[in-house]
């Protein structure tokens, strides 16, 4: 069966959708204080958000690191979105890393909600960037 595809603009939608549908998630598990679930879908939003933008470009990685190095390169570093979004990203993928492999690592309502933020912020820009 062959694969229909859309245009890159297409996945680039399809891409946000994802981000949006995480962001939700993340605000319900927030709600029932599941922190480190609620961290995991923010940063994902965070992601996807992030993976729109690329495929507007037709760019894609299968490492979550090359696919932020490359958006704080050729995004953040040019000035197309916001330094304290690149510095907030990092910030994310750590405390998502720690939530979900760090047994050690205590995470509370206010740093889920700052994750949250960033996520809804992200999208914002995204959505902003991909309407242009």
């Amino acid at each position: 069966m062959e694969k229909d595809t859309g245009s890159f603009e297409d996945i680039a939608r399809n891409k946000l959708a994802q981000a949006i549908d995480d962001l939700e998630s993340a605000d319900i598990l927030l709600g029932a204080d599941k922190y480190r679930a609620a961290n995991n879908r923010a940063y994902y939003a965070i992601f996807y958000a992030i993976r729109a933008v690329l495929a507007m470009e037709e760019v894609d990685f299968k490492r979550h690191k090359d696919v932020l190095a490359y958006f704080n390169k050729e995004y953040v570093n040019k000035g197309i979105f916001p330094k304290m979004i690149g510095r907030k990203i990092s910030q994310a993928q750590r405390i998502r890393e720690d939530s979900d492999y760090d047994d050690e690592f205590v995470v509370n309502a206010d740093k889920t909600l700052e994750q949250i933020n960033t996520a809804e912020k992200l999208i914002e820009l995204v959505e902003q960037y991909i309407n242009k």
